[in-house]
């Protein structure tokens, strides 16, 4: 599927997003709590064995633009509590990425997190200022906000350039207007979650399934990671091998996370570029017909569903 120059056949993706991210968890009201107090999300809808979080807003455009809306999913927390534990080996998630609109925004979530939990690490990355953490089960979670598109540094090819360098935390903090009260209770309107980052077992796998079968462009390559996207963002999916995992996704942790592509032309052009990769390679990945999609369970044994709005 791919030319001389690395590109792969037919058209790119265009005018996707990241939608749900759904995980199973062993206790559904611990993990529940966490991202409604410490993320910040609200709780849109909760039965016995699921919750459902999200904001309201239906979340940021590509190029960090405000769409505006109802309250929308943003993830799903299903109840396992009989399931096994993630396995060392096994492939999976290494973090969901809440994006907030603002730095203002990013300084309330800062306050909640050092009021309600603890901060793993920070950094500046150039193109975002992001927070991390893991909630209780230790399924990383990433918070951030994106600086203006029209400061993100380049490359000559076009590539984005993102670095790893010490964040300003004192700036951020400063930045936030929570009043008397030391932290915002919930995440504000645009608020969405920006990308997912995957551990999986290979790279040449992972580009094979997600650039050359669903159509994204490879933003930045590193030894041992990769990160691609839509519309020149600078990621919706990274993936990398720093852990070593052998092994396809097992137990709990990620059950599933959701592409939105803009209408069914994009969902038919998705398919015949995963038909192609199917019928011209040995990657070994299922698609399978959904109401609303396809649900594509790639090499790492991760679920990805593609859906049109």
């Amino acid at each position: 599927m791919r030319s001389d120059d690395g590109s792969s056949h037919g058209d790119r993706l265009s005018g996707a997003r990241i939608g749900r991210v759904s995980l199973r968890v062993a206790d559904l009201d611990e993990t529940t709590a966490f991202y409604r107090d410490v993320v910040g999300l609200a709780v849109l809808d909760r039965d016995g064995d699921e919750a459902v979080l999200g904001g309201d807003g239906t979340g940021l455009g590509g190029d960090g633009t405000g769409l505006g809306g109802d309250a929308t999913a943003l993830l799903v927390l299903r109840r396992d509590a009989d399931g096994p534990d993630r396995r060392p080996t096994d492939a999976g998630l290494f973090h969901t990425a809440f994006r907030v609109p603002s730095r203002p925004a990013l300084g309330e979530a800062l306050a909640r997190v050092r009021d309600r939990w603890r901060l793993d690490g920070a950094s500046d990355h150039r193109v975002s200022e992001a927070l991390y953490l893991e909630d209780p089960e230790g399924n990383g979670v990433e918070i951030y906000r994106d600086r203006p598109r029209e400061e993100w540094p380049t490359a000559a090819d076009g590539s984005v350039e993102m670095t790893t360098e010490p964040i300003d935390l004192d700036g951020v903090v400063a930045a936030a207007d929570t009043g008397e009260t030391g932290s915002a209770d919930r995440v504000p309107a645009g608020t969405d979650v920006g990308h997912v980052h995957l551990e999986v077992a290979s790279l040449a796998a992972f580009e094979s399934v997600y650039v050359d079968g669903l159509g994204f462009e490879v933003r930045q390559a590193a030894p041992n990671v990769r990160f691609i996207a839509a519309d020149g963002y600078h990621h919706h999916v990274g993936a990398n091998t720093w852990q070593g995992r052998t092994t396809p996704a097992s137990g709990r942790g990620l059950d599933w996370f959701e592409v939105v592509v803009p209408d069914e032309t994009a969902l038919a052009a998705a398919r015949s570029r995963l038909d192609a990769v199917a019928s011209e390679s040995d990657t070994d990945f299922t698609v399978d017909e959904r109401d609303d999609g396809i649900a594509l369970t790639d090499t790492n044994g991760i679920e990805v569903r593609i859906r049109t709005p």
